[in-house]
């Protein structure tokens, strides 16, 4: 019963936290999509701990040290829904886990970034771990090939949040735009702390766009491989993630003042255009599921 409270807690947090991600993995079977819930549910944890820590349950060092000595940890669901997750898929590991709490303490030393390097490091941290995490869950036998393309799906996902959150990460004191791509492209630090608008920085994000669409093409080239529910979902949620760089235009890339955000009849229309399908019956379900 205990577990059963831990992994509905679960999908309430992906739920309210991330309609896209609830919405797109919500088509697997169970165990897999429990278990996309669970990771999502920690992950969600541990960045609150570092964005918001005055509403974290825990600090980003006790979730740390939870999960070293997971078998004892108490007083949260997290860790009985944590322990399900690991002995579900045995294939799964800490160590991305760690990995992403180590990203997210970047946070904590550094808030502007002067390199496309130290930004990819950075999205590999704290998001293309997260591809480490999902693929033993969604794929019977991964590769480490294929698991490189769920690290560069994560990636390609980090990018768009990066694009999407400019206004709330300034307003928190960061930049995680590279002061390199900003010379490069000849916007200043002086109109990003502005605000700026102008064709430098629409220029700017047109780069950003072309690697995050280059790194969700290098994330989906395996999806042949996957189970076709699993294939689905992924297919489907870097979709609706890439939409948000066209919500982004469709705001007239007001990224500093507004959040771009993809319509649930735009997220309707994109599921018809899912390659990686599992039966042409469900297309009525997964339409009214999505709208």
């Amino acid at each position: 019963m205990q577990r059963e409270i831990s992994l509905t807690l679960c999908e309430d947090m992906i739920r309210e936290g991330s309609s896209t991600f609830y919405k797109a993995f919500s088509f697997l079977p169970s165990p897999r999509k429990e278990a996309v819930y669970v990771i999502y549910a920690f992950c969600r944890m541990i960045d609150d701990a570092v964005d918001e820590p005055e509403k974290a349950f825990y600090t980003i060092d006790e979730l740390e040290f939870h999960l070293h000595h997971l078998e004892q940890a108490e007083g949260h669901f997290i860790f009985t829904a944590l322990r399900w997750l690991f002995d579900q898929f045995p294939n799964l590991g800490k160590e991305p886990f760690f990995k992403q709490m180590e990203g997210q303490r970047r946070d904590l030393v550094r808030s502007h970034y002067d390199t496309m390097e130290q930004l990819e490091e950075y999205c590999y941290l704290v998001a293309g771990t997260v591809g480490e995490m999902l693929l033993p869950v969604l794929h019977d036998s991964p590769t480490e090939d294929i698991t490189n393309s769920g690290i560069y799906l994560g990636k390609a996902m980090q990018i768009v949040n990066i694009v999407r959150d400019i206004g709330e990460d300034r307003a928190r004191g960061r930049r995680y735009v590279p002061l390199e791509l900003m010379k490069k492209h000849g916007y200043s630090e002086s109109a990003f702390a502005e605000g700026d608008i102008n064709p430098a920085f629409i220029h700017l994000i047109h780069e950003l766009e072309g690697l995050a669409k280059h790194w969700f093409e290098l994330g989906l080239r395996d999806l042949d491989s996957y189970p076709s529910r699993s294939a689905f979902s992924i297919e489907l949620a870097a979709k609706f993630y890439g939409a948000i760089l066209d919500a982004v235009k469709d705001n007239q890339y007001r990224v500093f003042t507004d959040r771009a955000y993809v319509t649930g009849m735009k997220k309707a229309a994109i599921l018809t255009t899912v390659t990686h399908r599992f039966g042409i019956s469900m297309l009525k379900q997964e339409s009214s599921a999505v709208s």
